[in-house]
């Protein structure tokens, strides 16, 4: 079969930024990136796998996508930044996402904090580490969408792929650039965080929804997210008052669940 016919064709190095490294197979595009920001790789390196086995997202969870069918890459940045504005590292990759794919989708939307949305079916997700180097702590951005998996090869009931809601799958070549002139366009919003939250907030589907929030260790809020607040953390409002959240799993909750 040759590349015209092939369904799933590989990425096409000559139409991608230079920096970008395109691997045939990896466990985790995360753990590589990561190896190679301790060995001294600049800001705006990528490391793109054809086929990830073991991608990690938050909670540890993992997955397998089949060859070719997805992207599944890591942006290295370097931000000079305080600490309490690296929260708004991965709110800022999913509002890159989002715009970069508005066009085709018109319904995409944001979870809070890392998921990407059709309406309530997972397009794809974000993991974002910090990680210490030589130079100083570098951000490791990692992101997944589903581009041509079928409804049989995703992981959950509710997922979904670009193919599932466009007519066909898309180029994931022209995606992935587009991803990524995305990425490097918006970056400088991490410096005006009262933009970015005004532009995030519009994006987010989370904000107005009745949630239930999983703290870490195991505590439960349920209650309506009402903002996102200066430092990127979502503002709950339940029976007790209000909760900030920093970190936590987060459920929408279907209107047909509300006692």
């Amino acid at each position: 079969m040759d590349a015209t016919s092939d369904p799933r064709p590989p990425l096409d190095a000559d139409r991608l930024p230079a920096g970008v490294e395109i691997l045939a197979e990896a466990s985790s595009t995360n753990a590589v990136l990561a190896d190679r920001a301790r060995s001294g790789a600049l800001e705006g390196t990528v490391v793109v796998a054809e086929h990830q086995t073991a991608g990690r997202g938050r909670l540890d969870r993992t997955w397998e996508t089949p060859p070719r069918a997805a992207l599944t890459f890591s942006v290295l940045l370097r931000p000079n930044l305080p600490a309490s504005a690296w929260p708004w590292i991965p709110l800022l990759t999913g509002y890159a996402v989002q715009a970069a794919l508005a066009d085709r989708l018109p319904a995409i939307a944001l979870k809070w904090p890392n998921d990407v949305l059709v309406e309530e079916r997972k397009l794809g997700g974000i993991l974002v580490e910090r990680i210490e180097t030589p130079t100083g702590p570098a951000a490791v951005v990692g992101i997944g969408i589903n581009v041509s998996q079928s409804l049989d090869e995703l992981p959950v009931a509710l997922a979904t792929s670009l193919a599932l809601e466009l007519p066909q799958a898309p180029d994931r070549t022209e995606v992935l650039a587009q991803l990524l002139g995305s990425i490097d366009g918006l970056l400088p919003l991490l410096e005006d965080t009262i933009a970015l939250r005004a532009a995030y907030a519009d994006a987010c589907s989370t904000l107005g929804r009745e949630v239930e929030v999983e703290l870490p260790g195991g505590v439960q809020v349920r209650g309506t997210a009402m903002d996102v607040d200066g430092e990127g953390r979502l503002v709950v409002a339940g029976p007790a008052g209000e909760t900030v959240v920093g970190a936590g799993d987060v459920v929408h909750v279907r209107p047909d669940s509300l006692t």
